[in-house]
């Protein structure tokens, strides 16, 4: 037994829009046995725009029963059956949510008629309702009201049934299939090439751009978990309208793959990244001039164009290291904003620093402790090989790391011996951002170097 149903609403995405309309038609396969239509009190006022699409105002559904009201028929007719939309994970997700509130769980196979359509009659120039029923000649009337676009659904569907030779109706009702729960317009063969393996994945819209990049241990472990669960954010609506098809590319390892769908979200700008299109809390020391001419030092958040002297993922570990800097190289916490108050610097009280602060020194002499500093620093700058897995298992992966400069990545054979610039010709080069930065300074501080090998001097060694 089938539950065909259609719904209009006051907006795109149940989390913060309501039902306006709903209409179940009861199908046994062969024919309908039961039906049930009604308009909705939303509680909400319904959306100029919406009002012009559907045709439902707030004046109609005025005295409608308000959705808890008419929560235990819908139950009783979708007891037992499968849940069946155009764009199921549309309706399904606005009524299990609505359901949930009113204190019912609901928990059905779907069966979405997009999908269906797609397999079982292929080569159609679009398969919205509107044009796949034009396309077949079935009667649409009362368009984009719940009534009118449930009884074409119950007509698309029938056409189905009568034409599937190939049984996909059964075999997507299957445990395991992953047709109730992948996208409408998403081929399950598509799905079917993702490996399970490390690398950074691409949702791609119908003009065959990138609307989302994401990065993950098991690629198709992490596509599957953005399509299961809870789908009424507003971003996972989005992605089951928007998505036509995956394209990925492994990495081998999850560092790598941290890297590379950074370097792609900067390089592609997806609609559906948002974190990473904001301002990363990322920090940094900095040095400068005061009006007096003395070196000071600060922590900061790295911004666009500016070059700290060493990057941080944390405020924290960058207090950290400006402390240790200033008891190795004697200098002032005050000048170097580590201490705020207007108490005695500390340095002075433990008879370590001189107290220019205090007019003890003078800014000549200050000023060589902190080019004693940046001449350790300039001495400490290395290149960085870090060797991790690869794609297989002859294979290895080799990120070269200048800091501050240069970022690429390569794959060589595990039994390969290469000396740094032959590494760095042939590797793939990445535009390095403060977010790698701070991704990869406790893997080179061998902070957080499990599972990868970090060279610096300029052979890498056989593994």
């Amino acid at each position: 037994m089938y539950a065909i149903v259609d719904i209009e609403t006051t907006g795109g995405h149940a989390s913060q829009h309501r039902i306006t309309e709903i209409s179940v038609y009861v199908h046994d396969g062969e024919r309908v046995i039961n039906q049930f239509e009604t308009l909705i009190n939303p509680e909400m006022p319904i959306p100029p725009y919406i009002q012009a699409f559907t045709g439902i105002s707030n004046e109609m559904v005025e005295d409608a029963p308000v959705f808890r009201e008419i929560a235990p028929k819908l139950v009783e007719l979708f007891s037992g059956n499968i849940f069946i939309a155009h764009s199921v994970n549309f309706d399904y997700t606005f009524i299990k949510h609505q359901l949930q509130e009113a204190g019912y769980d609901l928990q059905l196979k779907k069966l979405c008629t997009v999908r269906l359509s797609r397999k079982i009659i292929p080569g159609h120039r679009s398969y919205s309702l509107g044009n796949i029923c034009s396309a077949l000649n079935i009667p649409l009337q009362n368009r984009h009201r719940a009534g009118g676009d449930a009884e074409a659904t119950v007509k698309l569907f029938e056409y189905l049934i009568a034409n599937d030779k190939e049984h996909h109706i059964a075999d997507s009702l299957k445990r395991g299939s992953k047709e109730q729960v992948l996208p409408p317009n998403v081929n399950k063969s598509d799905f079917e090439k993702l490996p399970r393996a490390p690398g950074v994945y691409y949702f791609i819209n119908d003009k065959g751009l990138a609307v989302y990049v994401g990065k993950a241990k098991n690629i198709v472990s992490r596509v599957s978990s953005h399509f299961s669960g809870d789908l009424k954010s507003k971003q996972k609506q989005n992605f089951m309208r928007e998505i036509h098809g995956f394209s990925h590319v492994p990495t081998g390892n999850e560092l790598l793959a941290i890297i590379l769908e950074s370097h792609e979200i900067k390089r592609l700008w997806p609609d559906e990244n948002r974190a990473q299109k904001r301002t990363q809390a990322v920090y940094g020391l900095f040095d400068y001039l005061d009006q007096n001419g003395k070196i000071r030092f600060g922590i900061d958040k790295v911004r666009k164009e500016m070059r700290p002297l060493v990057i941080f993922s944390t405020h924290a570990s960058a207090l950290q290291y400006l402390n240790e800097l200033i008891e190795v190289y004697n200098l002032c916490p005050k000048l170097c904003n580590s201490q705020t108050n207007n108490e005695t610097c500390i340095q002075v009280n433990k008879n370590i620093c001189d107290g220019y602060c205090m007019a003890n020194e003078n800014i000549k002499e200050y000023n060589r402790k902190a080019q004693v500093y940046f001449d350790q620093l300039q001495a400490d700058k290395k290149a960085y090989f870090i060797v991790g897995k690869g794609r297989s298992f002859n294979e290895q992966c080799v990120i070269v790391y200048e800091p501050g400069s240069f970022i690429g990545y390569t794959f060589t054979s595990v039994k390969d011996q290469l000396d740094f610039d032959a590494v760095k010709d042939m590797s793939q080069p990445l535009r390095l951002n403060s977010l790698m930065e701070s991704v990869l300074a406790p893997v080179v501080s061998g902070e957080k170097s499990k599972g990868y090998k970090v060279y610096t001097q300029m052979k890498i060694a056989v593994m």
